[in-house]
């Protein structure tokens, strides 16, 4: 077998350009036009508006390459593109060979013909897809929530703006592009079952091949783990060039989600040969051994939605994932890893892999496997109606999901397959009209195609036709609690207060969040200083949900805490408020087990610098959200529920399965001033796998006598001697409370630590709620932040700055705030 690997250098050319520029691939026309300055950054301030001409142009890419007279004496000579956005036309030598219309496709094409022995030339042409776009909708409008005409192409669809993205329309040869020649011998698919029984784990590993007639094939098999060889199996294909390899692992050392137990990657390798044992081809991937179900079954609530790893019940605790760049070939490894270790860190088992994005980089599923983040895994179909009554369509999304099912499905990560975003949240109904699509079209795809795909290539995979679904009962009531899983917009969209949440007792909540400004710091990475105010026109122009985004976000801080004193104190209030909104959802959800099974919250990530929904900013910043999502995913959790009116506090004691044994709650309750008012500790043991309420505290007649406005209650949960999960919650609003300031009632230590981390040491005489670490000079990363301080205990936080620093420097740029600095 004989490969050419074309990607590398280019040439970029265009009727805007004067002369061909370089181009790097894989990469897109943005990525290139930015490498030789014909446009600047295009999240900088307004720049983005100078920029949509690219989106409505067309771009050829071309190069030069050679081919030896070896590779085309072989009968098979084929291009393979593992992804070209969008519309493409590709000639080589000046011949055309073929067009394209899928971002999500992997490409194959007869070459042999259209290629010389010594130099070639290739030379594909991208064609706007916006003019087709228009087209298609003024013959047919398709109803959307976005950009009009998105339902009739197969490319990504937030790159046409999203109401947390820019509008930058991208184009390009954005994953790897190669020539491969061989003589008609290779593998055409390798597929791995897992079938699990005490003590051992039998694998059927299907093995598929092409050869010429006549030509007799083996494949070895052979799986190892950490080098150690576990099993092997030889077969010997039959004549129609396929079987099956039976491999028995006895002790298997099985996979868990995160939080549940250790990852360990089985290589699985396959090698064919001919009659002489030479390799002519093969195949490797990692698998994880285990079983990962969705449990759906009745019982007094309705009907499960539960994850089950190995036989267990676990809580789905996690984000929504969106594309990590507008660009995704600016996307590391690296960057995959930072994003992917930051969910893990905030005691994350699951993200969901949103369907206005696309199938993610293998890298990202690797990370994935490795972490143990299940991932619920869209398909590309959100918030649109689709052409589905088009056979030329359905032919095109079927080789789309062939693809993609076959390229992820060895993926011990990969917990769902589900079919679409919000269709079933408005967009069918029993007719087609002019705001849905009708049930007969949206089951052609979502209810036959997709799961008869998925059955045929990944059978030990659940699919779920969409997300919201209600599965029992009438489906148009998407958001049911007794079935099926819900996005929750009642909160924000609707402008239901937070408090509204304490009565949601859905199955799963896939989808649920609240927006908040990111770090100060990224914010003057976009603007200057005349922008720095939430209405000025940049500021606005980074925030993508309606002209309502900031004043939506003002609107709930006024009801929960007073008026920021500044723009900075904006943006960090901004965040506190993100934070309590989505805590008191997920901390509800998680007392609610197991009626209640899954948390995943909008939205992990941001592709760019903008008021967002996101816990880590555009820059890779956590926000508060994300800090206080490391203590409300704890494995054990001590939450309230607060009554105003009765003037009890609820005691909940929260416990992933994994979590068993001893434990000590703790209640303390203080007034403003610091005065122990109550404080009590009672011992228990965690309740594994699920939730109970410890204790129903009577503070009414304490309330009256100090006034709600001036009683903090602290919750503290120790194991071991050591605090696990702290919280805390209040009988007023914030705002309505007089906290005091921040550097009379706070004392902080710093010791510098062997590995050039920082340990501060936090001690304070009166309380104090959302105290945040800063540095002046340069970023941090905070074991902790966010935090309420009790009077009287100290809190030490480890501080790791993303760059060397001295003790001394480093307690010169230190700074701790509070609730009360942004407003006093």
């Amino acid at each position: 077998m004989h490969t050419i690997d074309l990607a590398g250098k280019w040439t970029l050319s265009g009727a805007a350009l004067e002369r061909p520029l370089p181009a790097r691939i894989p990469g897109c026309v943005h990525t290139d036009l930015l490498a030789s300055r014909v446009i600047r950054d295009p999240y900088y301030r307004d720049n983005e508006t100078a920029m949509q001409w690219i989106g409505e142009a067309d771009w050829t890419y071309a190069r030069e390459f050679t081919v030896p007279a070896e590779v085309l004496e072989q009968p098979c000579v084929l291009l393979e593109c593992d992804g070209l956005d969008t519309l493409a036309s590709i000639s080589i030598n000046g011949r055309e060979l073929a067009r394209t219309d899928n971002m999500f496709r992997a490409w194959k094409f007869d070459a042999k013909q259209h290629l010389r022995p010594g130099r070639n030339t290739i030379e594909i042409r991208f064609t706007s897809p916006l003019p087709m776009m228009r087209e298609r909708t003024k013959q047919r409008p398709l109803p959307t929530w976005w950009f009009p005409g998105g339902g009739y192409i197969r490319k990504e669809y937030c790159n046409f703006g999203w109401d947390w993205g820019p509008t930058l329309v991208t184009c390009g040869i954005w994953r790897g592009i190669r020539i491969v020649a061989h003589d008609g011998t290779a593998l055409k698919d390798v597929h791995v079952l897992q079938h699990h029984a005490k003590g051992r784990v039998d694998l059927g590993v299907r093995v598929a091949a092409s050869a010429a007639k006549g030509t007799r094939l083996k494949a070895q098999v052979e799986v190892s783990l950490a080098g150690n060889v576990a099993a092997r199996g030889e077969i010997t294909l039959s004549k129609k060039r396929d079987g099956v390899a039976l491999l028995a692992l006895k002790s298997p050392k099985l996979w868990w989600p995160a939080g549940m137990g250790e990852q360990p990657l089985y290589n699985v390798s396959v090698t064919l040969t001919n009659e002489k044992g030479e390799c002519l081809d093969g195949w490797e991937r990692r698998v994880g051994l285990r079983v990962l179900e969705l449990k759906q079954e009745k019982d007094k609530w309705g009907q499960s939605f539960t994850f089950v790893a190995n036989g267990i019940p676990f809580f789905a605790k996690g984000a929504n994932w969106i594309p990590a760049d507008t660009f995704a070939t600016r996307v590391t490894r690296e960057d995959y890893a930072r994003l992917l270790d930051d969910a893990a860190a905030a005691n994350m088992n699951m993200v969901r892999v949103w369907a206005g994005g696309f199938y993610e980089d293998d890298a990202f599923y690797d990370l994935c496997d490795e972490r143990g983040l299940c991932v619920w895994q869209d398909f590309m179909f959100a918030c649109a109606t689709y052409p589905t009554y088009d056979k030329g369509f359905m032919k095109n999304v079927e080789a789309e999901a062939r693809d993609n099912i076959r390229r992820l499905r060895h993926h011990a990560c990969l917990a769902l397959w589900c079919g679409n975003n919000e269709l079933e949240q408005g967009l069918v109904d029993d007719e087609w009209t002019d705001t849905a699509m009708s049930w007969k079209d949206y089951g052609r795809l979502f209810d036959t195609l997709l799961p008869s795909l998925v059955s045929e290539l990944d059978p030990q995979r659940p699919y779920w036709p969409g997300s919201p679904h209600t599965p029992v009962g009438d489906r148009r009531a998407f958001n049911d609690q007794a079935s099926g899983d819900a996005h929750l917009w009642d909160v924000w969209h609707g402008r239901k207060p937070f408090e509204w949440y304490y009565g949601c007792r859905h199955r799963f909540v896939s989808e649920f969040g609240f927006q908040s400004f990111p770090h100060p710091r990224t914010v003057e990475g976009y603007t200057i200083e005349e922008d720095r105010n939430i209405t000025s026109y940049v500021m606005e122009l980074h925030q993508r949900a309606g002209r309502t985004g900031n004043s939506l976000i003002m609107l709930y801080m006024l009801d929960y805490f007073r008026l920021p004193k500044n723009f900075e104190s904006t943006l960090w209030l901004s965040q506190i408020l993100q934070g309590v909104a989505v805590r008191m959802l997920v901390e509800q959800l998680r007392r609610n087990q197991p009626q209640s099974m899954g948390a995943l919250y909008w939205q992990l990530n941001d592709c760019w610098p903008v008021a967002s929904w996101a816990s880590i900013d555009g820059h890779g910043r956590w926000k508060a959200l994300h800090y206080m999502a490391k203590r409300f995913f704890a494995p054990a959790l001590i939450s309230p529920v607060m009554d105003e009116a009765k003037g009890t506090v609820e005691v909940h004691v929260t416990a992933d399965s994994t979590e068993k044994g001893a434990a000590l709650a703790r209640w303390i309750v203080t007034n403003l001033a610091g005065k122990t008012l109550l404080e009590e500790a009672q011992p228990l043991r965690l309740p594994a796998g699920g939730s109970r309420r410890l204790k129903t505290l009577q503070l009414a007649k304490l309330l009256k006598e100090h006034g709600q406005r001036e009683v903090i209650v602290f919750l503290e949960l120790e194991r071991e001697g050591a605090v696990v999960s702290t919280n805390f919650g209040t009988f007023a609003r914030p705002k309505h409370m007089n906290f005091a300031a921040t550097a009379s009632a706070a004392r902080t230590t710093v010791r510098q630590a062997k590995d050039g981390a920082f340990e501060v040491s936090i001690r304070t005489k009166k309380p104090l709620l959302f105290a945040w670490l800063t540095h002046e000079s340069v970023d941090i990363r905070c074991s902790e932040n966010f935090v309420p301080l009790r009077p009287g205990r100290t809190t030490t936080i480890r501080v790791e700055p993303q760059a060397p620093m001295t003790l001394a420097a480093f307690k010169n740029g230190l700074r701790l705030g509070s609730l009360v600095d942004t407003y006093d």
